[in-house]
């Protein structure tokens, strides 16, 4: 289990969950297709098997994946993100996007499947019904 922060901050807690050597990377690759835990360990080069098993186990019991048996002698498992495992994409894209702007070499870039351009990260307001350059972090009490 990660270390646990004990702070009042959403990216702290967040961490508590999915801060830990290969947990994002797990959900990179269930984002990708990947099912099987065979599959995961091979195309997570360097992963022991006890530590995906127990990567794969927090993330189910914090919600984030779902287990089931597809072959029950000898008993295997596939696994697939929830829609909050799901929401992590965001985070993942952002950490891409971050990535191939100042990392190299460059692997992938994230593009708009329409015209095949760069994509960029934006913040948006549904209340004002528009796209936003100015945001602040705001405490939940003061809402």
């Amino acid at each position: 289990m990660s270390k646990q922060y004990n702070l009042p901050c959403n990216i702290a807690r967040t961490l508590e969950i999915v801060g830990d050597r290969w947990t994002l990377l797990i959900v990179r690759d269930l984002l990708f297709g990947v099912r099987k835990f065979s599959d995961l360990k091979k195309s997570l080069d360097g992963i022991s098997p006890n530590i995906l098993s127990e990567r794969l186990q927090e993330l189910e019991q914090q919600g984030l994946v779902t287990s089931s048996l597809y072959s029950a002698h000898p008993p295997r498992y596939q696994y697939e993100l929830t829609a909050k495992g799901s929401d992590l994409r965001h985070v993942l894209n952002a950490l891409a996007i971050w990535g191939n702007r100042h990392l190299t070499p460059k692997y992938k870039k994230l593009v708009h499947d329409t015209c095949g351009h760069e994509v960029k990260s934006a913040y948006y307001c549904p209340d004002c019904d528009e796209y936003v350059k100015n945001i602040s972090y705001q405490d939940n009490q003061s809402e």
